[in-house]
Order: C-alpha cells, then structure tokens, then sequence
C-alpha cells in the first residue's frame, strides 16, 4: 500500500522544540543526553526536528520562486586571471608573477665571495645541495631599510628563462590572484628605482602592491652578475 503524506496542516508539522539552541551545544550545555550523545547532532531529538523540517509543506510560491532562479541567466565567468606572489621588503609590497618561481625557503647561511661583491650580489646560498647567486632586490630597487622588526625572512628561489637566483625577503603572503582590470598605473612620487621595475600597482588589503617586472628584473641581476666576475 504506498505511503501517503501526514494529513496533519503545515503549522502543526513544523512545531519543534530547539533544544539544541537552549540546552544543548548552542546554548548552555546542560542537556543529560549531552553525556551519551556528545554533539546535539548525535542525538535522536535533533534527527526528528531534521525529519519534521524535511516533510513540511513548502511555502506558498516556493516552485515559481526557484523555477525563475533556475531560469535566469547566470553571468558568464571572468576570464584573464592571473596570480603572483606577493612579500614585503622593509615597507614595500611587491609581487613577482608565480611563473618566475621555483619555490620559496627560509633563511640560509649566505657564502660571501671575496673581492666580487658589488652591493647587489650578496654571495652564493645552498638550495637543495646546489649553490645559487643571492642577489638583493632592496639594492636593486634602491629600498631603503625602515628598521621594521618581525616579520619572517625568507628567501626567494627565482628562474627565468633558464636563469636563476635567490632574494632574501623580510616576509612572504602567499599567492594572490587579480584580473587586469585591477591594475593601477604606478603612482608618480613612486622612487624612481622602484618604478622602473614596477610595471603597475594592485591594490590589496590595503596596501598598494609593486607589480614588478621579471624580465627586466633579470636583465640588471644578469649586468650584475657580470660587474661582479670582472
């Protein structure tokens, strides 16, 4: 004989005690059932509220309601994403392009090279048992230090086009992803040095982010390295 629906009108199906607002994991606690159940939703008061919740009648002009939601025309997708990753240097924000990174490290000893510093290159770091160039982005972007303590110095492990080197950063964000859309201009009272590199600004939580330059980046790494071997 097949099931028929409780005859009982709507008002009546929907009554519950919320128990679990009052007594429960929402309220205070005090619930005995607590001891054996744990969690209100372990407990066969809260099941026969979920059951009460679930054969009740819809409201009136519920199927119209979801029929038009469904109906509409959902707005096509924005393409164009891209993502960079995001640290900080003294009190600058700046970002390089994930594609320009092998992986981000914390802080190694730095092997200086005698007779070839030149300010930018710092010396030689050991990443994964190979020694890379450790080059300064605050020298190159002529960054003045601020004397800001904490953060969490790391180091980035860069390659482009088949070079490599390593910057040491007082902190790191993470991956950030922008729409071109949401790129500013580089503001003019930017430093000179810096808006050289910086090829716009994005603005995140607050904070205006140097979008820089990877290939040009790498060509003055590349002038540097070679001043220094001469």
């Amino acid at each position: 004989m097949p099931k028929t629906r409780s005859s009982a009108p709507p008002a009546a199906q929907t009554v519950m005690d919320d128990c679990w607002n009052r007594i429960g994991v929402r309220g205070d606690a005090s619930c005995p059932k607590l001891e054996t159940y744990v969690h209100c939703r372990n407990c066969p008061v809260h099941a026969a509220a979920g059951t009460v919740l679930l054969d009740r009648e819809p409201p009136p002009g519920h199927l119209a309601e979801w029929t038009r939601h469904i109906a509409q025309e959902k707005p096509a997708p924005e393409e164009g994403a891209q993502s960079v990753v995001v640290f900080r240097i003294g009190a600058e924000w700046l970002a390089l392009p994930t594609v320009a990174f092998r992986e981000v490290v914390g802080a190694r000893p730095l092997h200086a090279l005698p007779h070839r510093r030149n300010g930018v290159v710092l010396g030689l770091v050991n990443i994964r048992g190979e020694l890379q160039v450790c080059v300064s982005l605050r020298q190159i972007l002529r960054l003045e230090a601020d004397g800001k303590t904490g953060g969490d110095p790391r180091l980035l492990v860069l390659s482009h086009e088949g070079r490599g080197a390593v910057c040491p950063v007082d902190e790191v964000f993470g991956v950030e992803r922008y729409y071109p859309r949401q790129l500013m201009p580089v503001p003019a009272t930017t430093a000179k040095a810096a808006a050289t590199y910086a090829r716009a600004v994005l603005s995140w939580r607050e904070n205006s982010v140097g979008l820089l330059d990877a290939q040009l980046l790498f060509h003055t790494i590349d002038r540097s390295l070679a001043l220094a071997t001469t």
